[in-house]
């Protein structure tokens, strides 16, 4: 990666000077050479300042991935503005609570969210303009078109906040991480370096762009100058045929997409012989699917650990470890530190470093860490705090320096004194037979605080005998780990992003109880 970026907008310059002609951006049989791209960006940051546009300004982008908003990402980026790009899956009135915490001025609108932004319109109280992307209705070409490919004079300073990305909000409304020009470009360092990009890498973005999943690992990749192969949305099929058309080198998906990859008939017929990086993250690989996917996928697989906060990944299990024999347990990690990161484990209730071994919260520190929550100081100051960010995440590092995830803070059960993390029973029992999904919680129990509920949901087709499954976990799990119930569902409630909504399974059990712990 060039020495000389300071701010995101380098990049796309970096390359237009290094290689013009070459291939930047390719998106559903369109691409656009570096020159093209740094011309359409700079209109871009031109057409915001004719709108009005001053720098700390806010525009959101609500579509499924589509090449205008990393455009719109990357003229931010030069205009001094901010991209808060929308998570699409959300209801309408989750729509219209972050585009109005936002403060977004401008909104550029997928064509096939034209009707729901024309209904929200009204309760929009900041925005003053809609253009909409693509489709026969599209007015974003012309946006760029009627302006001049000029530059701002004023360049962005690099602790600005050019990128917005929400939270999940599993515990509340959506919060917006204010991502900077600093931060996304040491996440672009370390990644670079933690994933192997190359300037003749070929980088498959297929995750949302309102994700850092989707975006930081765009930017990375941009970063080294590599081509960008943006998916719209996730077809299996069509990702795995892509692999050999694009000659794809590097990809990331969450593990529930490589359940589809291997559901997919014909999987093992398609061209892999690109593929230098599989990158997996967001929740947790089930052991089983993880190991399929080993053994379909001759590629060099990485895990992933990250957040929002974080600008994208600080801590990586690379491909060696993913095939080490004489370590299986590492897979359940998840690997080491990003160069330019700071990790430590610390007990929640005292604040002090623990050893390696002993389960607490990571926290870390790094220039990748957001400059804060948009208009959230006193969250902003509970998260990040004397330059540490709270992960909210509990785990161990090993002797060796490998980090294991146990569970969230909050999701953690105490029952007789001992502490019961759901996210390694969860683990174990997905191991069992016909189990499609599953969430442990902690109810309460008269004799020991909490004991522990497991709510499970069979694969199609599955069935599934709740005493069996019991047995199965008294044979797999010491006996304070031990779920003493299990509720059958059809599915567990997801929000938006597919995280299980826990609060929900907890409420009815705490109901009439004055603490929920």
């Amino acid at each position: 990666m060039s020495q000389d970026a300071t701010v995101i907008f380098d990049v796309v310059r970096n390359g237009e000077r290094q290689d013009p002609d070459r291939t930047a951006l390719k998106f559903e049989g369109s691409s656009w050479t570096w020159r093209q791209l740094d011309d359409r960006v700079r209109r871009h940051a031109s057409a915001q300042r004719a709108a009005g546009l001053t720098p700390g300004d806010r525009v959101a982008f609500l579509d499924k991935n589509h090449a205008g908003c990393l455009e719109t990402t990357l003229a931010c980026a030069l205009a001094g503005t901010v991209n808060a790009v929308v998570n699409f899956r959300l209801a309408p009135v989750e729509l219209a609570y972050v585009i109005n915490d936002s403060n977004a001025r401008v909104v550029f609108v997928g064509h096939e969210f034209r009707e729901t932004m024309e209904k929200l319109r009204p309760e929009l109280t900041a925005v003053e303009r809609v253009i909409i992307v693509g489709g026969p209705d599209d007015e974003y070409e012309s946006f760029l078109a009627q302006a001049d490919p000029s530059e701002p004079t004023d360049r962005p300073d690099p602790d600005d906040c050019f990128l917005q990305l929400y939270t999940s909000g599993t515990t509340a409304f959506p919060k917006g991480a204010m991502l900077t020009h600093r931060s996304v470009l040491s996440h672009a360092v370390g990644a670079v370096d933690g994933f192997g990009f190359t300037r003749d890498s070929i980088n498959m973005v297929a995750m949302p762009l309102f994700h850092v999943g989707g975006t930081s690992w765009a930017l990375a990749g941009m970063a080294q100058g590599c081509v960008t192969v943006l998916v719209r949305e996730v077809v299996p099929d069509e990702i795995l045929a892509q692999f050999g058309q694009e000659r794809v080198t590097h990809a990331f998906f969450v593990p529930a997409v490589f359940g589809f990859f291997l559901q997919t008939p014909g999987v093992t017929d398609h061209d892999y012989s690109s593929l230098r990086c599989l990158g997996y993250g967001g929740s947790p690989m089930p052991s089983v699917l993880l190991r399929q996917a080993l053994e379909t996928f001759p590629v060099d697989f990485y895990q992933v650990y990250g957040m929002t906060e974080a600008s994208g990944v600080f801590s990586i299990l690379g491909p060696a470890e993913h095939r080490d024999e004489t370590h299986p347990e590492r897979l359940i990690s998840s690997g080491k530190p990003v160069s330019g990161v700071e990790v430590r484990v610390v007990d929640p209730a005292t604040g002090e470093p623990v050893p390696d071994g002993v389960v607490g919260e990571f926290q870390i520190r790094g220039e990748l860490v957001m400059a804060g929550y948009w208009q959230r100081p006193e969250d902003t100051a509970s998260t990040i705090v004397d330059g540490w960010l709270h992960t909210g995440d509990a785990g161990r590092r090993d002797q060796d320096g490998y980090l294991y995830v146990e569970d969230r803070v909050k999701d953690m059960i105490i029952s007789g004194g001992e502490n019961v993390y759901p996210a390694e029973i969860e683990r174990v029992l997905s191991e069992y037979p016909d189990v499609g999904e599953i969430a442990v919680i902690g109810v309460p129990d008269e004799q020991w605080g909490e004991s522990v509920k497991a709510v499970v949901a069979a694969k199609q087709g599955g069935e599934i005998d709740a005493d069996k499954l019991l047995q199965y976990a008294k044979e797999h799990l010491a006996g304070y780990k031990r779920p003493k119930t299990v509720d059958m569902v059809e599915a567990l409630p997801r929000n938006a992003t597919g995280k299980i909504l826990k609060r929900e399974l907890r409420a009815p059990c705490w109901k009439d109880r004055e603490r929920a712990v």
